[in-house]
């Protein structure tokens, strides 16, 4: 009975679990991003996923290794590649197949697991069906991936545990982690010879000892386009413990056979099937049932296809061929094996198939069909799609039918008041019915395949009808065209018809014309011969031109000989004025020549000065720079011994601070009595100690405003200096001369920029020294602060222990006076070193302010001295240069005289020579009159004769 109840169908619905779990979820596990399932499942609807096929290649055996077998196969797992080496008639062919994971030799199972199958088990939780292959030669490690090695006797997990073990410790994890309900159910099935077994179906004792558990089962469409196998066990499991047991006693029942490469092989397919539903609830408080399935396949060996014991291998092959060719109908049905996988192929299941070699040579031949049927199978395309959840409600009143079912089948079973038929007519009527069932599905077949051919007659028609009406179109548009050009070519008739009337019309004008033309002809004779007439007129007109012309030429002769005469006097003239005017241009460069060495000796004495000057103002801004430097170095020493002293005095008060504290506590171990006394004596030490803090803060704060003023006086000490110099220079350049004047506001100028850039490099430098010795305040200034707060922090603890503790302290005041004592002391030591150390500082201060002094009067009196020296020198410069300006005057006097003297010899010549080309030009004008008027009279005359003519020709054309 108990076996009864648990039967129930592929598809039966969820019953009770019997153990419910509900345990807190602290982290709900996320989808692994690896593999090919990681997708969006709009995106995976919409465009399909393909089929992820794995390929692993297993290590070569005790056998294969004693026999030195070469390995002919070679994995590369990042590139995902696996290459077959061939040897083709003493050619080497590899062959490089490319799939979605690649495996080696030395893979171990997690890893397998972890990067294929972990993704599939996370889909199946959230409501996917998912199915995982192993295909493979027989002894390439199928059932090995699949199962892995057997458990340990105390229960722990072993490292070689394979797919199906780990599958479902990951499901038992991750429903464990969540706190919905959840109910899962496992089935277990065999293959043989396209005969089902159910591997956990209870043993018959009736029946023979060579069939025992091995009931056949039959395989039922559910009407909804997919397969229920009658009476096959569903197991409901509660633990992975317990489905580790059902797999132990379902493979005790598969068919295994020894085989060359393995011992015991299993020689049929296995389908170890897990159903999960899992119970949600929605934002309105409905249930709703959540349902995923995962099936674990183990196919038998791929060697020898053709014979019956693989015909379902050899079918799924030729299925796989079609679904990649899309080549029309795919043979499901002619094997039980993929009817019950044709949802995986295709379908809306998530598919990976794992492909498993031998590396050997002696398997090459399988090794290479393997991988070709692999990769073929990553070409399937399949459309996966979450299953509909359903409402708790209707589970329920579906369990309760599935229970009036069984009730009524068991109450039959019990009273025999049911139909029953023999065994034989039984299986009989149930090969009837499948040959019957095969042959609708033919029908079927034959039907869809007509229903196409008539669809494609369909529109083969439909395309011809349209074809027909678009010709129908071309031809009532060529109608149109038609009529449009016999139009046209009726219009272009009636033109003809015009146009040979204007013809006739123009001929007759021609014939006219011609006689006209003869008309013109003959008094175009006429006009000739008076044109010949007035030609010999034009004739002696030119001859009479010509004789006045020669005159003309004459006189024109005669007069440019008397110019040349006068030309020619001018030359001698103007020989004699070049001469005289090159002597004195030779006594005016002698002058100037003179006056020009005289200028270069006197530029020469200035350029001397100013380099004098400018030597002797380095000379003095070096030794300004020199006391500068030597000032900062002076203060940088004394500030290091500061620093130094007061780093050692800081160094030994708290050295003596630690003693003190020491010591204290040592005597708040011994005496607990008096302790009000140490809490005051603690106060005072406290007192004392800050104040002598603060004392060494007001000092450093003196000692950085002793800095500063010293910085601020040094500026406007060199400020001062620096306006001293300017006034000094601008003074200078307002007594030289303007010729020189240039020259010295240039040399000036930059002498201003080296005094300019050198006091700002001395500035930066302070600021720097400045900052420094700031920043070494500073950090004494911290140091202060922290000891200042960890003897705070000491004094609260000393007064908190010495209130518990209640001991007396009387002698540890007496060594903390001599300790305060010493600390007075050093303090006192270290005031007298801060006063000595701002005596010095002053008296370094006025020593490098009165060197500054120094060099600044120095400087002032060879300038003086320099300035006297360029005043004399200016001065001579002046005098020479009034002599020689004198000299220079008198010669361009007497230059000027010679050419007014040129002047008026060439205007004596040019007198008379204006007055002969006066006459001429009148003379000149006055035949040209003549000839121009003598000429417009013939040209009239002309003019009249041809206006006659063109007259009677435009006449005689308007008339015709």
């Amino acid at each position: 009975m108990e076996a009864s109840l648990r039967r129930g169908g592929v598809g039966g619905m969820m019953s009770k679990p019997q153990t419910p779990r509900s345990s807190n979820k602290t982290a709900r596990y996320l989808r692994s991003s690896e593999g090919s399932f990681s997708g969006k499942h709009d995106k995976d609807k919409d465009k399909g996923v393909n089929v992820q096929v794995v390929v692993r290649c297993r290590p070569l055996t005790e056998d294969e290794t004693k026999l030195r077998a070469p390995v002919v196969i070679s994995c590369n797992e990042s590139r995902r590649e696996v290459c077959a080496l061939q040897n083709i008639a003493n050619k080497q062919m590899d062959r490089t197949f490319t799939f979605d994971k690649v495996f080696g030799l030395s893979s171990q199972q997690k890893d397998l697991y972890d990067e294929a199958v972990c993704p599939l088990v996370f889909e199946v939780i959230e409501g996917y069906n998912c199915t995982i292959f192993a295909y493979g030669q027989t002894g390439t490690g199928k059932t090995y991936t699949m199962e892995g090695g057997a458990r340990k006797k105390n229960g722990e997990f072993p490292s070689d545990a394979g797919v199906i073990p780990r599958a479902v410790k990951q499901i038992f994890d991750i429903l464990e982690g969540q706190t919905s309900e959840y109910n899962m159910k496992v089935s277990f099935l065999e293959l043989y010879n396209e005969d089902i077994t159910d591997l956990l179906a209870p043993e018959e004792f009736s029946r023979s000892n060579e069939d025992k558990s091995k009931k056949p089962l039959a395989l039922m469409e559910d009407g909804k386009g997919g397969v229920v196998i009658r009476g096959l066990e569903e197991e409901i499991v509660s633990s992975a413990d317990e489905i580790y047991k059902i797999l132990e006693k379902g493979l005790s029942k598969r068919r295994t056979a020894e085989t060359l490469l393995n011992k015991q092989s299993s020689r049929s397919h296995s389908v170890f099937t897990i159903t999960i539903h899992i119970k949600e609830a929605t934002p309105e408080g409905e249930e709703l049932i959540k349902c995923g399935k995962l099936n674990l396949v183990d196919l038998a060996g791929s060697e020898n296809v053709s014979r019956e014991i693989n015909k379902s291998l050899l079918t799924l092959g030729r299925c796989i061929n079609t679904l990649v060719e899309h080549s029309g109908h795919i043979p499901f049905r002619d094997s039980k094996l993929t009817r019950l996988l044709r949802d995986s192929l295709g379908g809306k299941t998530k598919t990976c198939i794992i492909a498993t070699i031998s590396p050997s040579i002696q398997c090459l031949e399988e090794t290479l069909s393997t991988l070709d049927y692999a990769h073929r199978a990553k070409n399937i395309k399949n459309k996966p799609e979450i299953n509909q959840k359903m409402m708790k409600s209707a589970v329920i009143k579906d369990l309760y039918f599935e229970i009036d079912r069984l009730k009524q089948e068991l109450f039959a079973a019990q009273e025999k008041n049911g139909i029953y038929i023999p065994r034989d007519r039984y299986l009989q009527e149930e090969i009837e019915k499948k040959a019957m069932t095969e042959k609708i599905e033919r029908i079927d077949i034959e039907l869809e395949s007509r229903d196409k051919h008539l669809q494609e007659v369909q529109e083969l028609y439909n395309s011809q009808h349209q074809f027909s009406v678009e010709l129908t179109l071309k031809l009532e548009n060529t109608k149109q065209r038609l009529q449009e050009t016999q139009d046209s070519l009726r219009d272009l008739e009636e033109r003809c018809r015009q146009a040979n009337a204007t013809i006739k019309e123009k001929e007759y004008l021609i014939s006219n014309l011609r006689k006209s033309e003869k008309a013109l002809a003959e008094r175009a004779l006429e006009l000739r011969a008076e044109l010949e007439i007035s030609a010999s007129d034009i004739s002696n007109l030119f001859t009479k031109i010509a004789q006045e012309l020669d005159i003309l030429h004459k006189s024109v002769a005669s007069s440019t000989t008397k110019q040349e005469q006068q030309l020619k006097e001018m030359e001698k003239d103007m020989h004699s004025f070049v001469s005289t005017k090159t002597e004195a241009t030779k006594e005016l460069r002698v002058y100037l020549e003179k006056m020009k060495t005289m200028y270069g000796s006197g530029i020469r004495n200035l350029n001397d000065l100013a380099k004098e000057l400018d030597i002797t103002s380095q000379s003095a801004f070096s030794h300004l720079n020199h006391e500068v430097s030597q000032h900062s170095s002076n203060l940088e020493e004394l500030f290091k011994g500061l620093t130094f002293e007061a780093d050692v005095l800081l160094r030994d008060l708290q050295e003596n601070l630690i003693c003190q504290e020491n010591k204290l506590t040592t005597y708040a171990q011994q005496q607990r009595e008096a302790h009000s006394n140490a809490i005051e004596s603690t106060r005072s030490i406290a007192q004392i100690a800050v104040d002598l803090f603060k004392n060494l803060s007001a000092h450093a704060l003196k000692v950085d405003k002793i800095m500063k003023e010293e910085q601020t006086t040094n500026e406007y000490k060199l400020s001062e200096l620096e306006k001293k110099f300017e006034e000094c220079v601008a003074l200078e350049e307002r007594q030289l001369l303007a010729t020189v004047a240039e020259l010295l506001a240039d040399s000036n100028a930059r002498k201003k920029k080296w005094v300019e850039h050198e006091i700002g490099g001395i500035r930066e430098n302070m600021a720097i020294r400045t900052k420094k010795l700031q920043q070494e305040m500073s950090i004494m200034q911290d140091t202060t602060s922290l000891v200042k707060a960890k003897w705070a922090d000491y004094t609260q603890r000393a007064e908190s222990r010495y209130l518990e503790d209640a001991t007396s302290v009387e002698s540890g005041i007496e060594n903390i006076k001599l300790v305060l004592h010493k600390c007075l002391e050093q303090v006192q030591l270290g005031a007298q070193q801060w006063n000595k150390g701002q005596e010095s500082l002053l008296s370094l201060e006025k020593k490098s302010v009165d060197s500054v002094d120094e060099i600044v009067r120095g400087a002032k009196d060879r300038l003086q001295v320099l300035r006297g020296q360029l005043l004399s020198t200016v001065n001579s410069i002046e005098e020479d240069a009034d002599t020689e300006n004198k000299k220079l005057l008198s010669s361009m006097n007497r230059s000027l005289q010679l050419d007014h003297e040129a002047r008026e010899k060439l205007e004596s010549v040019i007198s008379p020579c204006r007055a002969d080309l006066r006459e001429l030009d009148n003379a000149h004008n006055r035949k040209i009159s003549e000839i121009t008027e003598n000429a417009g009279k013939c040209l009239l005359q002309d003019y009249k004769a041809r206006n006659k003519i063109i007259r009677s020709h435009i006449f005689l054309l308007f008339f015709l």
